[in-house]
């Protein structure tokens, strides 16, 4: 796939104490084959579903052991200019846009509401080979206690029009980059724990999401929310055993009419 426009989602790792339970755990339920770790880049090491690159995962660096998270990375045209925004804006880089080997520069942050993510300029890794096929991402939320800032945030930092979901049950907007829809925003309710930190939920593609929650339980995972079938296919959403959420959709398996959105002035 070609470098992804300024804003889109492009790449996506997690950091894991237990590395290899990572790779038995995500080879199982996602079906990823992996690459052999790269120790002058740390142990990073790629996930690939069909051969092709969809994730990675990495030991954590000194001093950020803890709770294994999903990271989603951004496309950027200018690392160091996006970090700019970042900032005017009432972000935090919390890491300052390094050069990685000759493969990009990359660059982590976090939102004024506490969602932390990352912002990639491609150089030879231009981010997902693949995207919306069985194994590979296809879609993300930014899950938020504080959706007022998310959504002055983003749309200053990546230029999105937004558009909020008409649903009384729930607070959900959705960011769109010229005339693609590229990420979700939605408000965390009283059913998140208050342990939990905001974050952004990553979906994987599968070819059967009640068969992907039956052997990511049975491996020691849990199973927070679903399945449940919908306009956009049938999802659930699972904690992994190390604690990292993402959740799991078979795209093929619809039900219902696709909600009316509006335009947000």
């Amino acid at each position: 796939m070609a470098v992804q426009p300024e804003g889109t989602p492009c790449w996506a790792d997690a950091m894991f104490g237990d590395l290899e339970g990572a790779k038995s755990f995500y080879g199982d339920v996602l079906g990823w084959t992996f690459a052999e770790a790269s120790a002058e880049l740390g142990n990073y090491t790629e996930a690939y579903a069909n051969g092709k690159a969809v994730a990675a995962v990495v030991p954590p660096m000194p001093g950020q052991e803890g709770l294994s998270q999903w990271c989603l990375y951004f496309a950027a045209d200018d690392a160091a200019a996006t970090a700019g925004r970042i900032r005017d804006n009432g972000g935090e880089v919390l890491m300052e846009p390094m050069q990685v080997a000759d493969f990009g520069t990359m660059c982590m942050a976090r939102d004024p509401g506490g969602v932390v993510f990352g912002i990639w300029q491609a150089g030879t890794h231009e981010g997902f080979q693949a995207m919306a096929e069985p194994g590979a991402y296809t879609w993300a939320e930014v899950f938020t206690r504080e959706p007022a800032k998310s959504d002055a945030f983003f749309p200053a930092v990546f230029s999105y029009r937004q558009r909020d979901m008409e649903d009384g049950e729930m607070d959900f907007r959705i960011y769109d980059l010229g005339e693609r829809t590229v990420l979700g925003r939605m408000k965390m309710g009283e059913d998140f724990p208050p342990e939990v930190q905001p974050y952004i939920n990553v979906y994987f593609t599968v070819e059967d999401c009640d068969e992907a929650v039956a052997k990511a339980t049975e491996l020691g995972g849990a199973l927070r929310f679903g399945p449940m079938t919908t306009p956009f296919g049938r999802f659930a959403a699972i904690s992994d055993p190390q604690g990292a959420y993402f959740s799991v959709i078979d795209i093929t398996k619809t039900e219902g009419e696709m909600p009316k959105l509006t335009d947000v002035a």
